[in-house]
This record gives C-alpha cells, structure tokens and sequence, in this order.
C-alpha cells in the first residue's frame, strides 16, 4: 500500500512515538521516517520528551483512585498497552497539571501543543471553551444564568443536566477569585457546564465541563488564541477547560485547584 493510499498523518507519528500504533503499521511509519527526515527528527525530539517525563514522575508512585483505567485498555484498536505505559498514563494523569509549571521551564511550549491522538474531539473542546468565555465574560447584566447565591442549586441543577454524580462548583477564594455564577450551554452538541469566577481586579475566567462519551483518552494541554489562555484536560468521558485573559502561570493555578475539586 502506497503513502497516497494510506497517507501518514500527525496522529500516527505520535501513535508511533507513544507505542500506540498496531504492530501491522509500524514498517509503513518506519519507512516513512527514512524518507522523510524533518518527521524523523520531531519523533526522536519527542521520545525524548517522553523520557524526561518518565524520569521526572518515577518518583511518584501516587494516584487518583482509577487513573489507570482512564486510559483504557486499547487506543484506537491498537494492542493493550504495555506495563510501563499504564503505569506512565495512570501517574501522569494524576500529577502531570501540577508539575506543568517545571516542565513547561525545562522543555519548552511544546510539550503542551503537542496534539492529542484523538484530534477531532480534543481540538473542539478548547475553542468551545475560548467562545464560551469570549461570549459570557463581556456580559455585564446577564453574565451567568443562576448567580452564586444559589449555588447549590446550581450545582444540583447542572450535575443532573451533564449526568454527574455529585457535582461540585470550585472553590477558587484561595486564589483571589469568587464564584459569579453558571449556566448550562452546548458542548459538542450536549449539555455542559460554565462556572463563571471574578477577581477584586474585575477580571474574569471561566471553568467550563463537558462530557463525550466515545473519548477513551487522557491528555493536558494549554490553548491560545489572541491574549485568551485556555488549559484543558480530558479524564476519560469529562473534559475540563479554564479560560480567561490570565498568564499561563496564574492559569495552571486555578485548573491544579480545580482538579483537586472535581470528581474523578
């Protein structure tokens, strides 16, 4: 089969690196490579990358209760994952938010703009997240549809829209932001949630909640657009974005809190 029948695509070389890709595949990625140098080098850049993490969090051996199963048992129909990449997906997914600070100092923007496997749902959900944000921060008189004085039942209300148990609305006053309120909006075509949050400076973020059922993946990953900073997560069927006009460094404060509130 010819590269013009079966193109190779950024999914691929990262399915490649990762050791994700169907053991079928890989001569064609191989060949691939040896054509094409410019590809070759961001594979051995990024299994660098990957060894860096992998260095970095063997010292932990902690996680959310379930973190291993985020990540699933096949990717794509590739074959279960290997021992060390459970382990690396299960550790990632529970320390990787707080640790994006030091490693966004030591390998650069990269690590975060590297695109997911699953590009299609992983790409809408953080522009959702920017236009919900451009849409709803401006408002001056109608910015959320329940306002924080009924935030219980604005918890309630939403966690039964979106299908989640227990739902919690964070408590970002340790970080100099009070809850605005929420409201219920469209992601990806099914209810979400938006909690809205504004500083004594008037300056506002917003914390938005979808769910996608088919997502069998679990991936970090900052976004920006114009001076608009978003930083997104996907833990299994839920992804979680923040977003506000913030630095990245104020930014990854808020969602690390908010990681810690959400039910995992």
């Amino acid at each position: 089969m010819s590269a013009a029948d079966h193109p190779v695509t950024e999914a691929d070389l990262h399915a490649y690196t990762d050791g994700l890709l169907p053991e079928p595949d890989r001569p064609r990625i191989e060949a691939w490579l040896r054509d094409n140098p410019d590809d070759a080098a961001k594979i051995a850049d990024w299994q660098a990358q990957n060894a860096g993490i992998k260095a970095m969090f063997s010292g932990y051996d902690k996680g959310r209760p379930g973190d291993a199963d985020m990540i699933g048992d096949r990717v794509g129909g590739s074959p279960a994952l290997s021992p060390w990449s459970r382990r690396l997906g299960a550790v990632a997914a529970a320390i990787v938010v707080f640790a994006a600070g030091t490693l966004a100092g030591h390998y650069g923007p990269a690590l975060f703009e590297r695109p997911p496997l699953q590009l299609t749902a992983q790409e809408t959900f953080p522009k959702e997240a920017r236009n919900a944000f451009l849409v709803y921060a401006s408002e001056v008189r109608h910015p959320v549809e329940v306002f924080a004085n009924e935030e219980a039942h604005l918890a309630t209300w939403l966690g039964k829209r979106l299908a989640i148990e227990n739902l919690k609305v964070p408590d970002l006053k340790s970080l100099n932001y009070n809850l605005v309120g929420g409201r219920l909006l469209p992601v990806d075509g099914k209810p979400g949630a938006m909690f809205m949050y504004e500083n004594q400076a008037g300056e506002r973020l917003t914390v938005l909640v979808g769910r996608n059922a088919s997502n069998r993946t679990t991936s970090f990953r900052f976004a920006s657009s114009d001076n608009v900073e978003t930083f997104y997560w996907i833990d299994g069927e839920l992804g979680y974005a923040v977003t506000g006009e913030i630095s990245r460094e104020e930014l990854r404060k808020v969602a690390e809190e908010c990681y810690r509130q959400f039910p995992s």
